[in-house]
């Protein structure tokens, strides 16, 4: 019947899951524990910018707040 083609179905949405969900946390591990951040236009890149400024460590993703802030 038709109810015997669902354990192959879920597992190809699995599969088709695993590199999307396995690339996001390999992102959180590498950025210090955040998503990786895309500029996809110029103010997007100001602000990333900004964060590594302000920052003080060179990095975007270690933003330390506004206790940085002079």
């Amino acid at each position: 019947m038709w109810y015997e083609i669902l354990p192959g179905l879920s597992l190809m949405a699995v599969a088709l899951m695993i590199p999307g969900l396995a690339t996001i946390q390999i992102h959180k591990f590498t950025n210090g524990g955040k998503e990786k951040r895309v500029a996809r236009v110029p103010w997007q890149w100001y602000l990333m910018e900004r964060d590594r400024r302000v920052g003080g460590t060179g990095h975007y993703f270690d933003s330390k707040g506004l206790e940085n802030i002079k």
